[in-house]
């Protein structure tokens, strides 16, 4: 990859908002050259979105987040993408990922209430045919996300000693 492209996408990666002047000043480039490698990137799929992180407990909207492992029977000429493609497909799921292990996907999900969760896995994600078998977590809270941290640090005080 060339080095400019990568330090491009370092840099988006943390800062989606970053004007292109101040990533070409910062990357001592002019901002066409940046423009041109982001719109290329783009085209090439290599940038694939842009994404704003939100703590939607601050904002006051409460949401459920769970993972869910699946383990499916890979589909003949097609291994797991075919399944893979019909769950990401449902808009509650926001990710899917083919992992290694005891099951096949991880797929995590977003919802209003556990209910709504469950009634996903019980209704459309478990009566799919190559679905073995599913186990659901649900995140209680999150420390970090995407690289950002989520919660204040701790002062880090230590306790004081007396004789």
């Amino acid at each position: 990859m060339d080095k400019i492209r990568k330090q491009i996408l370092l840099t988006l990666e943390t800062n989606s908002r970053i004007d292109l002047n101040e990533l070409a000043v910062l990357l001592g480039t002019d901002e066409v050259t940046i423009a041109n490698e982001v719109a290329a990137m783009e085209k090439e799929h290599i940038i694939c979105g842009y994404h704003t992180l939100i703590d939607w407990d601050r904002a006051g909207e409460s949401l459920v987040n769970a993972l869910i492992e699946v383990r499916v029977t890979p589909q003949r000429d097609q291994g797991f993408d075919k399944v893979a493609e019909r769950i990401y497909n449902y808009p509650e799921v926001s990710a899917v990922y083919l992992i290694s292990g005891g099951y096949d996907l991880l797929v995590t999900i977003e919802g209003r209430t556990l209910q709504e969760i469950s009634h996903f896995v019980s209704g459309k994600l478990s009566p799919i045919d190559e679905v073995i078998s599913t186990a659901t977590y649900f995140i209680l809270k999150k420390y970090k996300d995407h690289g950002t941290i989520l919660t204040k640090p701790s002062k880090g005080e230590r306790m004081l000693i007396t004789p």
